[in-house]
């Protein structure tokens, strides 16, 4: 348990701090998560390897609690948009006044600062806007997002635990607490950094690529007993294996064009 020792107070919200906190929790990480009065708390798939407190943070005691609490803490999380913490006086000055120490993690959609900064979302708006939003779909048709893994658990949770074991160590060597501005906007752009780099495997337009649907070989087909089969054979030897199934048992599922494609393409310009 890489993170046993640590402690970390988290300030309850919705599922991108959760998650985090989760995570963290489950490499040895101390979470206390910090409710507030009245408010149903996040689901118990996220709780888990949490203790919980419920605090009014809007109540003069309630915040003098928190700042004791962060007075002894290694890592605070915090999910509100800019400007919520600063108005309770539990701002990172005040706090890291009083703990040098602690680490200071700010988890929103569009971050601390920017014309976005105080404007609520959600994570197909922090998709959207990164860009990446642009880049699923099939061909023709409306791009879509993948639940809300991407913005809300990959580029916010999981970023900002990134960037927390990282001021963790960074720590290590100053001694002193920093603060992490973790926006899912720019999370989400950073995972979908390569597609922008690698022209070639998205140069075409959205549906029509190798890896997004676009081609027979790394997709999704319907099968006869009204499943579905994923079909990912890149590689020439893996493609020709897939083939050599079909060929030789039979499998009888409704692939579309699909035969009619290996038929008459060779691997030479399946791979051009």
């Amino acid at each position: 348990m890489a993170l046993r020792g640590v402690s970390v107070l988290e300030l309850a919200g919705l599922a991108p701090a959760p998650f985090c906190g989760m995570v963290l929790a489950d490499f040895g990480a101390q979470v206390v998560r910090v409710d507030r009065p009245g408010v149903l708390a996040e689901p118990s798939s996220l709780s888990r390897g949490k203790r919980s407190l419920v605090v009014d943070l809007k109540q003069p005691r309630g915040a003098a609690v928190l700042r004791r609490l962060c007075a002894r803490a290694d890592v605070v999380l915090e999910p509100f948009r800019h400007g919520v913490m600063e108005k309770l006086q539990l701002g990172p000055e005040i706090l890291q006044r009083e703990n040098p120490k602690l680490i200071y993690a700010r988890l929103s959609g569009f971050g601390q600062s920017g014309r976005f900064s105080r404007v609520a979302g959600h994570d197909i708006n922090y998709l959207a806007l990164s860009g990446v939003l642009s880049k699923i779909g099939r061909s023709g048709e409306n791009p879509y997002a993948p639940l809300n893994l991407l913005a809300d658990f990959a580029g916010g949770g999981l970023m900002c635990a990134l960037g927390i074991t990282l001021a963790l160590f960074e720590r290590t060597h100053s001694g002193r607490g920093q603060v992490i501005d973790a926006s899912m906007v720019e999370g989400t752009a950073y995972l979908g950094s390569f597609l922008w780099k690698a022209l070639g495997l998205w140069s075409q337009p959205r549906g029509q690529n190798l890896l997004d649907g676009g081609a027979p070989f790394y997709t999704t087909y319907r099968t006869a007993d009204g499943g579905f089969m994923a079909v990912g054979a890149i590689e020439p030897q893996f493609y020709e294996l897939l083939i050599k199934g079909f060929l030789e048992n039979r499998i009888e599922a409704y692939i579309g064009d699909f035969v009619v494609w290996i038929l008459t393409t060779s691997i030479k310009q399946l791979l051009q």
